[in-house]
């Protein structure tokens, strides 16, 4: 961002999981870069959570967790740095939708990332989670 600071950017941030055979949870939280106009870069990163998951609900649950503890720590260092950087914006990506599966949890993710003041986009625009998150796991 600092190498471009004429440019608009967006970042996003979102988390994707996949079930394991014995009830564990392998998680990827994406970090999207986009530079308006202009293409961007993103960053993951991979942990594996020792804890069971038994429903679709925990798992969701605790992807929305992990994208806003990142987000907390990205926005804190932005903050600091907020003198030497270009305008951007900040969304948190859930994986969810208004259909399928995770349609009943809609408004229980996005009260929760909005109660963290931040904005929360779902599927089909979330692509932080659904699709970059999502090539990882």
């Amino acid at each position: 961002m600092e190498v471009s600071s004429k440019h608009k950017y967006k970042i996003t941030i979102g988390t994707d999981s996949s079930l394991e055979a014995d009830g564990r949870a392998d998680f990827v939280t994406a970090i999207v870069v986009h530079r308006v106009g202009n293409g961007g870069r993103y960053f993951w990163r991979r942990g594996k959570i020792q804890d069971k998951f038994y429903t679709l609900r925990d798992r969701i649950i605790r992807e929305v967790f992990l994208s806003l503890d990142v987000a907390r720590g990205i926005l804190e260092e932005l903050q600091r740095e907020t003198k030497h950087l270009p305008a951007w914006t900040f969304e948190i990506h859930v994986d969810v939708g208004s259909e399928g599966p995770t349609s009943a949890m809609l408004q229980e993710v996005l009260g929760i990332v909005r109660a963290h003041n931040f904005e929360a986009l779902t599927k089909p625009q979330s692509y932080a989670a659904s699709s970059v998150a999502d090539r990882h796991v």
